[in-house]
């Protein structure tokens, strides 16, 4: 029966098309000793049923962020942008992106950052409009590039290095390091991910009583396969850190049996490209047991602007295992620090904002226990410990006592506990903001209480990274 685009079978007839090609190249993977029988059926059931999933994608999303706050458009990869061609929700296919607006309810911020112009023209500085990038189901050769290449790598060391770990304990020094070499020539032979029986087949006779420690240490590794989490994959973009995390959140309350892990890293120190973002991946499966994993990427649109620069420099970085690559990846890292510099000095215009309006809010809540600023910035468990805020605050109010900081303007006078209470306030709204700098002694040239302020909040942010 002949289709056509916006037809009501046109999605569903692409999609199982579409799959019928990838489980063909599967069983071809299969068929050539590419990947096991294992890693196969479980490529199968991510890339069976694809419409259905793909739309769970979409009903995750709805139930998070409500309907979309505008038309939903197509996405194109190569430029970063929308395409200017609306299309049907039933429509959206496996195949192709989309993005569309939606406006996060429950964001902290909003309404608290715009600028007043001439009249009563009010311009909002920070929105709480989310913009999401859902991106078309990950194409097949590319997944097997993964579970057969890095994800494979990555597996092999893990098994190696237990296994050298558990000789190790027990006392087998000597035979620890020429096991693992064993073991990693071994796997490089064929593609396994029952490594339990074949590593103990290599430690041969003489190391039975190590049998149960060692199968319990590489029973414990993720396979190749299971590391494979953005076949299904979606990235969203909010003006400021709290307001990702705030939707990080409501997903942690919402569904916390389907969570399976979150990494949040805007305040990664380590990574050598200085790439900041956070990352939460859901089981969209019926059950625990059927895993279908679905790939949440939260960052900043400031530092989204950076990276997409970055692309093709990082490709060619990690394609090449050499020296050379280490100089890209510094170049990469130098560049992304001027990302967030640029999203900092947004939270200090942000902060410049909050100046003129907490005065007024302590005026607003006196002995009536009512605040503007209730429940802002939330608090969240994606935090800095207990023990750096405290510090801060402590010298906070050291600073306060000797009149480093006052609040300019105030309507009224105000006493210490009152300017105290907006200096935490205000600490706090940098902490849960701002991004720390990979360069440690790099600050903004204070020209204002404002960048002062920031820039005090930070320094005892950089001592705490040194640590």
């Amino acid at each position: 029966m002949p289709y056509f685009v916006g037809s009501d079978t046109w999605a569903q007839d692409i999609s199982a098309d579409n799959d019928r090609r990838n489980l063909a190249v599967i069983e071809r993977a299969i068929a050539d000793g590419r990947i096991n029988n294992q890693a196969g059926e479980y490529l199968k059931t991510l890339y069976s049923d694809s419409i259905h999933w793909f739309r769970e994608v979409f009903h995750v999303l709805g139930k998070c962020l409500g309907a979309p706050k505008a038309a939903v458009m197509k996405y194109d990869y190569e430029n970063d942008s929308a395409i200017d061609e609306p299309i049907r929700i039933a429509d959206i296919n496996p195949l192709s992106p989309y993005v569309v607006n939606h406006r996060l309810d429950a964001d902290p911020m909003r309404n608290q950052f715009f600028t007043s112009s001439a009249g009563h023209k009010i311009d909002l500085s920070v929105s709480s409009i989310v913009t999401v990038i859902v991106g078309a189901q990950k194409k097949i050769d590319r997944a097997l590039d993964k579970i057969t290449g890095k994800y494979y790598e990555d597996y092999v060391n893990d098994v190696a290095n237990a296994a050298h770990h558990v000789l190790c304990t027990h006392g087998r020094v000597a035979s620890a390091n020429a096991i693992a070499e064993k073991i990693r020539e071994e796997f490089s032979k064929r593609y396994i991910s029952a490594a339990s029986e074949t590593v103990l087949g290599i430690i041969g006779r003489g190391h039975e009583s190590i049998a149960v420690d060692l199968v319990r240490a590489i029973d414990k590794i993720e396979p190749p396969r299971m590391r494979l989490q953005d076949v299904w994959r979606v990235k969203c973009l909010f003006d400021l850190i709290p307001q990702a995390r705030t939707f990080i959140e409501r997903l942690r309350e919402m569904m916390p049996d389907r969570i399976l892990t979150v990494r949040d890293k805007f305040y990664d120190m380590k990574n050598p490209r200085n790439y900041r973002d956070a990352k939460i991946i859901i089981n969209i499966g019926p059950t625990p047991e059927m895993i279908i994993p679905m790939e949440i990427i939260c960052q900043v649109r400031t530092f989204f602007e950076f990276e997409n620069k970055t692309h093709g420099a990082y490709e060619t970085a990690r394609k090449k295992k050499c020296a050379k690559s280490d100089s890209i990846e510094a170049k990469l890292s130098t560049y992304m620090e001027e990302g967030v510099k640029s999203y900092n000095r947004m939270i200090c215009d942000c902060l410049e904002d909050l100046f003129e309006r907490v005065g007024w809010n302590i005026l607003y809540s006196r002995n009536n226990n009512i605040s503007i600023f209730e429940g802002f910035p939330k608090e969240c468990t994606l935090y800095y410990p207990p023990k750096v805020l405290d510090n801060i605050l402590e010298k906070l109010d050291d600073a306060l006592e000797n009149e480093v900081f006052h609040v300019p303007n105030a309507p009224a006078k105000l006493s210490r506990h009152q300017e105290s209470q907006i200096f935490h306030f205000l600490a706090r709204f940098v902490l849960v903001s701002a991004m720390p700098y990979m360069q440690r002694d790099w600050a903004f040239v204070p020209t204002t209480q404002a960048e002062k302020l920031f820039n005090f909040v930070m320094t005892e942010v950089q001592r705490y990274y040194k640590k």
